[in-house]
């Protein structure tokens, strides 16, 4: 992400249909051939899988989307072409981890990667095109605050 081109946005989530309209307009945005980083962030139940599930099946894919907790990486062929890679950082006990599963490949080819607890992979990966900030409110809404490069963030708003 270039510091001089961030946009910031915060878009309410007060149900699934609405985090599927987020994902539907960003898999809007990344066609034709999505190469991006996408980060999210938040505690456990907040909607990150759920979240790069819709995403995955607005870009096109079809049968099971599995959660990547104990894989780490879980990678779906697009039918526009290319790959997306979801990553579940969360079991990583150390950064360097990311280093040792040889990801490094995976993150220099073109690509989306949908990453969960990136900061468990602090000072690995490289800069993300979105971030997105997602909030468990008490009324089982979310509130998330969207942080990137202003084609993706627009995109969401």
């Amino acid at each position: 992400m270039h510091l001089a081109a961030i946009l910031e946005t915060e878009l309410p989530w007060p149900d699934e249909a609405a985090a599927q309209s987020s994902a539907e307009k960003l898999a809007a945005a990344l066609l034709p051939s999505p190469n991006a980083l996408i980060e999210l962030h938040g505690p456990l139940g907040a909607g990150k899988t759920t979240f790069t599930r819709l995403l995955l099946r607005a870009l096109g894919v079809q049968g099971r989307i599995k959660s990547p907790s104990y894989a780490v990486m879980e990678s779906y062929e697009l039918p526009s072409g290319g790959v997306a890679s979801h990553f579940d950082f969360y079991r990583f006990g150390d950064p360097r981890e990311w280093e040792d599963a040889g990801f490094r490949d995976v993150f220099a080819a073109p690509g989306l990667k949908v990453c969960e607890w990136p900061e468990k992979a602090a000072g690995q990966l490289p800069p993300p095109d979105l971030q997105l900030f997602i909030e468990l409110l008490p009324d089982d809404s979310r509130r998330v605050r969207a942080v990137g490069v202003p084609r993706l963030v627009e995109a969401l708003s």
